[in-house]
């Protein structure tokens, strides 16, 4: 059933939100543990009839929740603007609302994006100035699982060029292994903090650089910052971090730690972050990696529009669930295909909307 959406109006402004939960297709395990599905928040913010989706996506380890998420949208009082296009000041007003609740914010921000997209009648990727044609290929998750199950998702992810495979555990070499019985595709490798000293990190990235893997995404823990900076110094393949780098301020905190940083919507508040985390990586001369949580295609096109101005996109999110409300950024032979419409792009999937 259909869970009922609150609706606010504050002044000019109307938001809506209800809470979801994604299924996913395979259960989904990383170096921190396991889940088959992924808790979502749903918001549409409506300006003189115009009506932008946003989202915020809820995996546990993001210390965020339905309850949490839904507390602090009904704090969201745009009530003192009339002018949509002051996104500076919006969103400011937003996140000053409570700290952290990262998603929650990203869910005001998209929504607020795709509104002004649509006021615009120009898809944020033109807005920004950025050319459909240079987006690259995304990943797809492998996430840890037995051998026969490792081999049929290999073998599920045909379409793309590129492979992620979830790391951190002592089972680490044996699911390269498995893989490479099966396709020598390119890999990047999440170990997700799950190595804990150098020497083991230093002596897998040589390992891993020897059977085809491209970079490391978080190979220790965050806090582990001289032994990063110190692999990053000696390893043979990029490192990203992940963990370590939420918000704009991490971005200099990871210069000289790491090789690049991986930018995700639900972490950073949304899109406005995220494009201004992107240009400051650039200008540090760091690698970039565009990112995701199990999403519906609102968030994966939200983040796709960023997608022509990174190293590497992971925006297999949505393809890794079976009920997504929405349609919108494409992956046609590996690559990230942009939608053509205004905004990010997406359109609601009525049989799931409506079931």
């Amino acid at each position: 059933m259909k869970t009922p959406a609150t609706i606010r109006k504050s002044g000019k402004f109307t938001l809506r939100y209800r809470p979801y939960t994604l299924a996913l297709k395979h259960v989904f395990t990383i170096a921190s543990g396991s889940r088959n599905t992924t808790p979502v928040v749903l918001t549409e913010l409506e300006y003189d009839g115009i009506v932008g989706y946003g989202e915020a996506s809820i995996p546990p380890y993001l210390g965020e929740s339905h309850e949490s998420v839904l507390a602090f949208l009904d704090k969201v009082d745009l009530a003192a603007f009339n002018d949509p296009f002051l996104t500076a000041d919006i969103l400011a007003s937003v996140d000053g609302i409570a700290p952290k609740n990262t998603a929650a914010k990203a869910a005001v921000d998209i929504a607020l994006h795709d509104l002004l997209g649509k006021l615009m009648n120009q898809p944020w990727h033109r807005i920004w100035g950025y050319a459909p044609a240079k987006a690259p290929n995304t990943s797809f998750t492998i996430g840890m699982d037995t051998a026969d199950i490792v081999r049929q998702k290999v073998q599920e992810a045909e379409p793309y060029k590129l492979l992620k495979v979830k790391l951190g555990l002592d089972t680490d070499k044996p699911m390269i292994n498995t893989i490479r019985e099966v396709t020598d595709k390119p890999l990047c490798a999440d170990v997700n903090q799950g190595w804990k000293s150098r020497e083991q990190a230093l002596e897998m990235a040589y390992w891993l650089a020897e059977r085809g893997v491209v970079f490391l995404e978080q190979p220790m823990p965050k806090e582990q910052v001289d032994d990063n900076a110190w692999l990053t110094e000696n390893s043979p393949i990029p490192t990203i971090g992940d963990e370590a780098v939420q918000r704009l301020e991490d971005v200099h905190k990871a210069f000289g730690v790491y090789t690049g940083i991986n930018i995700k919507l639900m972490k950073c508040t949304g899109m406005r972050e995220a494009h201004q985390m992107a240009e400051l990586a650039r200008a540090l001369n760091m690698k970039v990696m565009l990112g995701c949580m199990t999403e519906t295609s609102c968030a994966i096109s939200a983040a796709a529009q960023l997608s022509p101005a990174v190293d590497w996109a992971d925006l297999d999110g949505a393809l890794l669930t079976s009920n997504d409300v929405y349609q919108g950024m494409k992956v046609v032979d590996g690559k990230v295909v942009l939608p053509d419409g205004p905004g990010i792009g997406i359109s609601p999937n009525a049989a799931v909307v409506q079931g």
